[in-house]
């Protein structure tokens, strides 16, 4: 029989914030944003939370995160993240998610991590969960730095279109497959798996999936992840945040920037 997986979609459906604004703070102690960019970065983290997250908001956010990492030095940020990962993600890891996760793995399907949040802070979480593969937002380094622009966009349907690709490359079943998400620019994800599973819905999510039939969770109860995962070590954070969980998606930014020059 073909391999399954399992798609998860990180920000609201297994962690309480958007992953990137998460780290605010740590940023700005780090000396990469002032005072008032966090106090910017703390209302967008509200108007995310209360707002959901449809196509205005999302291109919002992009326009935001775009224009404040510009400039950003690519190794301080992954040193920062590394540092600080297990103090501002433990608290917002949803008891709920790492239980599905943990049940997935057990079945012997893979956990992929489908995120529009930057590729930096996903790809820790992602290992600190115990996932496989990686698909998430790469954002253009020049002389390892940010320049604000945006490589590639994991993003509405291109997450569908990358889970496809992936499916391709390692022969899943996506009929056996399961995909979760809370938000209604998700719905070409959970679209392209037989399982899909609408997670503390937004609004229009929760229309959607009462439409295509989807069942509804609700994830309620955050975690004492130190006691559910064991952390890596500091020195491996780090190390993943340059290279371990991302081939999968160097692969498919590469192969996305291919079409783009017509190749």
């Amino acid at each position: 029989m073909a391999p399954t997986a399992a798609f998860f979609d990180l920000d609201k459906t297994i962690i309480a914030k958007s992953s990137t604004l998460a780290f605010s703070k740590p940023f700005q102690a780090g000396g990469l944003i002032s005072r008032r960019a966090v106090l910017r970065s703390a209302y967008a983290q509200f108007v995310y939370l209360v707002g959901g997250a449809d196509h205005d908001q999302m291109e919002k956010m992009r326009q935001f995160m775009s224009q404040l990492c510009t400039g950003w030095d690519v190794a301080t940020v992954r040193e920062i993240v590394a540092d600080t990962l297990h103090n501002v993600v433990e608290p917002l890891v949803y008891d709920e998610a790492v239980s599905l996760i943990e049940e997935h793995q057990l079945a012997g399907r893979d956990v992929i991590i489908v995120s529009a949040s930057g590729a930096e802070v996903v790809e820790p979480i992602a290992a600190m969960l115990g996932a496989d593969r990686v698909i998430a937002t790469r954002m253009e380094i020049v002389d390892g730095r940010y320049s604000g622009n945006i490589e590639y966009y994991a993003y509405a349907e291109e997450k569908a279109r990358a889970i496809r690709e992936i499916a391709d490359q390692a022969g899943y079943d996506l009929e056996g497959s399961y995909a979760y998400s809370d938000s209604v620019t998700d719905v070409p994800m959970l679209e392209a798996v037989g399982h899909a599973y609408a997670v503390n819905p937004d609004k229009e999510l929760r229309k959607a999936a009462a439409a295509h039939e989807w069942p509804i969770l609700v994830f309620t109860k955050p975690v004492a992840l130190r006691a559910r995962v064991p952390l890596p070590a500091r020195p491996t954070l780090a190390a993943l945040a340059v290279g371990g969980v991302v081939a999968v998606g160097g692969v498919i930014w590469a192969n996305a920037r291919k079409r783009r020059l017509g190749a």
